[in-house]
């Protein structure tokens, strides 16, 4: 499994593979979001414009599955990061049509799945558009003493060449020129070194972003966690709760429990 650590120095943090691996979820994210988004946006819109009588039932079971389909997709992206991701849906309790349009869409995992895959589609990848854009730049900069000779402009039949950081519309001697206008081999060595130390740092924010990714999706796609799992717990775990000492207090704790389920 993927760790995801913030926990670690520049350098270690560069070398793990958690960092290039979840720069190609985001990545991937980019393209296999869109199709999943367009996908189960159309399968949604489709079932529920012409699904709306009983011969329309068909048409929703459909779109339920093409959901699932879609979140499974995404669950299998999840793996290497957080393991198997169980969904959670409820079983038809029966084997009709009926029984199982009220199974998928009378469920609250197909919900969360229509959440993740067209509700939160927009600012995830938008989010990960960001980061990623960015992380790509700091990255590119760092080779800038292989390449920084290659960019050329032409002003006044002159042609200067150089890699401009910055707005010189006028070449980098003219006026207005804002910036940096990298010419010279040291110029771009110390560029190249400013790119790296960016870059190092700014592998922390991907990771987080990553992270945070994760984090939502595996909410939403898996199943949710029982908030009274530790009290359960206690109470069939041997203790002293379970002696006869004690019975009056677990009996009261496992009645507070059960109202609470």
């Amino acid at each position: 499994m993927t760790t995801l650590s913030l926990r670690r120095n520049p350098l270690r943090l560069l070398l793990s593979p958690g960092l290039w691996s979840g720069a190609w979820y985001l990545i991937a994210y980019q393209v296999v979001g869109w199709v999943l988004f367009a996908a189960a946006l159309t399968a949604a819109l489709t079932g529920l414009s012409l699904g709306l009588t009983l011969a329309g039932l068909p048409l929703l079971v459909v779109a339920a599955g093409i959901l699932r389909w879609c979140a499974d997709v995404e669950r299998a992206r999840l793996r290497p990061f957080c393991g198997e991701v169980r969904a959670g849906y409820r079983p038809a309790d029966g084997s009709g049509l009926v029984a199982r349009f009220s199974a998928r869409w009378r469920d609250p995992a197909a919900w969360r799945d229509v959440a993740y895959l067209i509700g939160l589609f927009a600012p995830l990848a938008l989010l990960d558009l960001v980061v990623l854009t960015i992380w790509a730049v700091l990255l590119a900069g760092i080779t800038l003493p292989v390449w920084y000779w290659a960019p050329w402009q032409s002003v006044h039949g002159v042609r200067y060449h150089g890699y401009a950081l910055g707005y010189f519309p006028n070449g980098p001697h003219g006026h207005p020129g804002y910036g940096w206008y990298i010419s010279t081999l040291p110029e771009a060595l110390l560029a190249a070194v400013i790119f790296l130390a960016a870059f190092l740092a700014f592998n922390y924010v991907l990771v987080a972003t990553v992270r945070a990714h994760v984090t939502v999706a595996r909410s939403l796609l898996g199943t949710p966690g029982d908030p009274l799992r530790a009290a359960k717990e206690v109470l069939s775990s041997p203790g002293p709760l379970n002696t006869s000492h004690h019975a009056e207090l677990r009996d009261a704790l496992a009645r507070s429990v059960g109202r609470a389920s």
